[in-house]
């Protein structure tokens, strides 16, 4: 047949391309192995994974956390409000930078600004969107002015965008291996969503694995750490470095990737990086946490975004005039422009392929590609068996973060990802040539982001215990010493609260930061009466819930149970408005349904 002729003909430089991109990620395999066989058994020539008692230990470095923003409205409050009560750390301010023709956004922040004193608006001087980098560089300017008008300085800068969960320990971590490195980067993995979300589903399977592989193996070689956007640390001797040698552009304002820019600068100027591995801490992994685009088109227009800054846009800052060991790195990260598009091609070659020799096997014919090439179909099984190897890898990987169940589906995921990351680059190829003929600037190609859901966020609470070490309610012997005499199905703050080791208070504190909520009573400037009433009396006895006050499509309650599910079911009964639940103690409780709901009590 002439289609044989042509796909036998396609068949040998599409293998050999699948061959040497399988040697080169068996490099990277082999690496990454060794990476963590030597912290497994030689514990002592590896960097150390603290513990949490020598977490704690340390003192608090200042660290300015610097959020970028453009029409983040729906949710940036959320983001402040839930990581500035879960973070077990106390030494930081929130830097959030906007453009003045975001009113949206410009209010939301400043309405997260009123009950925190640490979160401050960095407003850039022109409107948006240009780039992240140049919004980044004006944060950075706005925290010299703080700095000058308050007498302070900040140790250290940390980066996150509106949609992150913070891990509550990130701070801590960071601050810890701040003592011997410019660049640490905590570990950034997707959400898990349903199976039928094939989308984001290709997002938690490709950062599972390029977080326990790829950055592990770059570490172990000596390789440059790319920052991963969200998550890092930088050093103030590392930025201020940086802005000495670049005209006081701390970030790159042309990349529309500038934290893979950034990573490469400051280990091209001789600072230290270090990249945390993966592990798993109190039941979760210590890693910042968000949902990614979750629909096809958006995924397209994010990773066109990645390719243009990783792929052409780094070439044409670098080009091939580094280092031996950059250009294998770089080979690494700009391959995608060849693999991306050829992929699918092999897709389509491979199911050929597999039909024919079904059909030939059924008929008794002989195969039709083994006869116009035998070569090409050896070469294109050596291929296939380096495909067959990356592909249970990334299962591995992508298993110990969501489990077996979910990393079963990797490889009808990692087909789609190989159509999405072709329309991605083509569309890259297609946006970078414009802007190069044209002379007109890339923008900020921003994708519309969520925030958790209190559902989500619930995978991710810290254990009461803990939380209350954290606040200094308990010493940890004494936890520990009542945590060994429960019994079974016991509450430990229940018998904590009965062995007066704390106080009722302590308790509601402690577990309104594990849920990532409010606590403490509300001032009565906020407690409007018309908001008091929107609910029936009833629920406020049986559910022990008060609302409280009304913000655009929010409901503010207040309430001394932690476990508001149930409540809020029966609340979506009376009102479309999201729920947001500030818990109290028993006490207070009681003194504001006798002051606004006196007929219930």
């Amino acid at each position: 047949m002439v289609i044989d002729h042509w796909v036998a003909a396609l068949l040998a430089p599409l293998a050999c391309w699948v061959i040497l991109n399988g040697v080169d990620d068996l490099v990277i395999d082999a690496a990454a192995l060794l990476a963590w066989l030597v912290r497994k058994f030689y514990p002592a020539s590896a960097d150390h994974l603290p513990t949490d008692a020598e977490l704690g230990a340390l003192a608090e470095r200042r660290i300015a956390v610097f959020v970028p923003l453009w029409r983040e409205h729906r949710v940036i409050r959320r983001m402040i409000e839930n990581n500035a009560r879960r973070l077990n750390y106390s030494n930081f301010d929130f830097f959030v930078g906007v453009y003045p023709n975001d009113a949206p956004t410009i209010a939301a922040v400043e309405d997260a600004m009123k009950p925190h004193g640490n979160v401050h608006l960095a407003f850039c001087p022109h409107d948006g969107p240009t780039s992240k980098a140049d919004c980044l560089n004006w944060i950075y300017q706005r925290m010299l002015l703080y700095e000058e008008e308050h007498g302070a300085r900040f140790d250290m800068v940390v980066i996150h965008d509106a949609e992150d969960i913070m891990e509550p320990d990130a701070l801590r971590w960071l601050n810890y291996y701040a003592r011997t490195n410019d660049m640490v980067q905590i570990p950034v993995l997707a959400l898990k969503t349903p199976l039928h979300e094939m989308t984001h589903g290709i997002y938690c399977d490709e950062f599972a694995e390029f977080q326990m592989k790829d950055m592990q193996a770059r570490h172990f070689l000596g390789g440059f750490i790319p920052c991963s956007g969200v998550g890092a640390g930088f050093s103030r001797k590392a930025l201020e470095k940086l802005a000495e040698k670049n005209s006081n552009r701390v970030f790159e304002p042309r990349s529309l990737t500038e934290d893979y820019e950034i990573g490469l600068r400051i280990h091209a100027l001789g600072f230290r990086q270090k990249f945390v591995p993966v592990q798993i801490r109190h039941g979760r992994p210590v890693a910042t946490r968000e949902y990614f685009p979750r629909r096809f088109g958006l995924a397209v227009r994010q990773r066109c975004r990645w390719v243009i800054g990783i792929a052409l846009q780094s070439w044409e800052f670098h080009g091939a005039r580094e280092s031996v060991r950059y250009l294998y790195w770089f080979w690494r990260d700009r391959k995608g422009l060849v693999s991306n598009v050829v992929a699918p091609l092999a897709n389509i070659l491979f199911l050929y392929g597999l039909a024919t020799l079904t059909f030939a096997g059924m008929t008794h014919q002989p195969w039709g590609l083994a006869r116009q090439s035998a070569f090409a179909v050896r070469l294109s099984a050596a291929g296939f068996a380096f495909q067959i190897l990356n592909t249970s890898i990334r299962m591995g990987c992508s298993a110990r973060i969501y489990g077996w169940g979910f990393a079963a589906a990797a490889p009808a995921r990692a087909f789609l990802a190989n159509w999405l990351n072709c329309l991605a680059t083509v569309r890259a190829l297609s946006v970078y040539t414009r802007s190069r003929i044209s002379g007109k600037a890339l923008v900020w190609a921003k994708t519309d982001h969520l925030y958790p859901s209190r559902s989500a966020l619930a995978g991710r609470r810290q254990p009461i215990g803990e939380v209350l070490v954290a606040l200094g309610h308990i010493r940890r012997e004494d936890l520990e010493s009542a945590r060994s005499a429960l019994s079974a199905g016991e509450d430990l703050g229940a018998r904590l609260l009965a062995l007066g080791l704390i106080s009722d208070r302590a308790l509601r504190e402690s577990m309104a930061r594990s849920h990532g909520v409010a606590f403490g009573k509300p001032p009565a400037h906020e407690i409007s009466e018309k908001a008091v009433r929107i609910l029936p009396a009833r629920l406020a006895r049986e559910m022990q819930v008060l609302a409280f006050r009304v913000t655009p499509g929010e409901l503010h309650l207040v309430t001394p149970m932690t476990d508001c599910e149930r409540a809020e079911q029966e609340i979506r009964r009376f009102t479309c408005l999201d729920c947001r639940f500030q818990i109290v103690t028993a006490r207070e409780f009681r003194e504001m349904i006798s002051m606004y709901l006196p007929d219930v009590t």
